[in-house]
């Protein structure tokens, strides 16, 4: 430990399944890789397997399982009145964490670049402006303070109004509803959550100020882990079925260096084959030609359906 480390501050992020925690992994790495004084605390769900959980506690500090259809509290009864904001609820439960007193939120898919623990003097709620509507901020990045009585205000929020935007941004900005207006030192720098795809779309302002940036954030449906790595170039492309502006490459290089470096060390092969071949799964590319091919399936179903022929033996009949 640290001798400056500050162990009642936190940057949180939320991990809602196998696929995601690929980038809750590298987002933990790159935090100790610029040398963070702040602890490092996750939320999971029930959706996280137990071999990629044993994987994230090798970097998180605090790892609790949250997950409102699983609890007997008022967020169960939040969930069916607004379904739709099944994850929103699970995310607003960072403010529970009243072991800390200050936290900074990151979404699992943003990337730390250089150290940032001077996010830790601002207030809540201090968040970049949307570049999509600059009034509202991104809620992939913010500042916080958890408090049990703001967790309830929250939720009782979200059942009363729900959101905007389906999701949590929505439900967060309309609760931090003045923002925009009360106090500038809230608003923070581009350069705590700055798009992965700005060298394209801002390219002079990403020449002039790209060096400053400190927290990269991979918006979009494409994510880093879904790209494709080639071994013998170390060049990272985007797959076939993407669609949009693309990542900046030197940012998907990056994301990908620490995962090398850092995460496949870590990793036993058989629970990364069967997490990589889970997410292939997810995203709709099983490996038709390998281990996921029809002979397989076939060998799979096979002993499924035998085994339950052997159980069916062992019940006795009753007469």
């Amino acid at each position: 430990m640290g001798e400056n480390q500050v162990d009642d501050e936190a940057f949180v992020s939320l991990v809602t399944n196998d696929n995601y925690a690929n980038g809750a992994l590298v987002l933990g790495y790159s935090l100790r890789r610029v040398n963070t004084t702040r602890k490092l605390a996750l939320l999971v769900t029930n959706q996280v397997t137990a071999p990629v959980r044993q994987l994230l506690s090798r970097v998180w500090d605090y790892i609790e399982t949250v997950d409102p259809l699983d609890s007997g509290d008022d967020a169960n009864l939040a969930l069916l009145t607004r379904p739709e904001l099944g994850i929103t609820f699970t995310k607003i439960r960072c403010w529970n964490l009243t072991q800390y007193s200050k936290c900074v939120f990151l979404d699992a898919d943003t990337l730390v670049l250089q150290n940032c623990d001077e996010l830790f003097d601002r207030r809540e709620l201090s968040a970049v402006p949307d570049i999509g509507w600059p009034d509202c901020f991104n809620s992939g990045v913010f500042v916080f303070e958890p408090s049990r009585s703001t967790y309830e205000a929250l939720l009782q929020y979200a059942i009363d109004h729900g959101s905007f935007d389906g999701g949590d941004q929505g439900l967060l900005n309309s609760f931090f509803s003045n923002w925009a207006t009360q106090d500038i030192s809230t608003h923070l720098s581009f350069i705590y959550n700055m798009n992965s795809n700005a060298s394209y779309t801002y390219a002079p302002a990403h020449k002039r100020f790209g060096q400053d940036v400190k927290i990269v954030h991979f918006i979009g449906p494409v994510k880093p882990w879904q790209c494709n790595y080639s071994n013998e170039t170390g060049n990272v492309y985007m797959p076939s079925y993407s669609s949009g502006p693309a990542h900046e490459s030197s940012y998907l290089r990056l994301w990908w260096d620490i995962y090398i470096t850092f995460v496949l060390p870590t990793e036993d092969t058989n629970e990364r084959n069967f997490v990589d071949a889970k997410t292939a799964w997810e995203n709709g590319c099983p490996d038709y030609t390998g281990r996921d091919r029809f002979e397989n399936i076939q060998v799979k179903l096979d002993e499924a359906v035998q085994g339950q022929n052997r159980d069916a033996e062992d019940v006795p009949v009753l007469v």
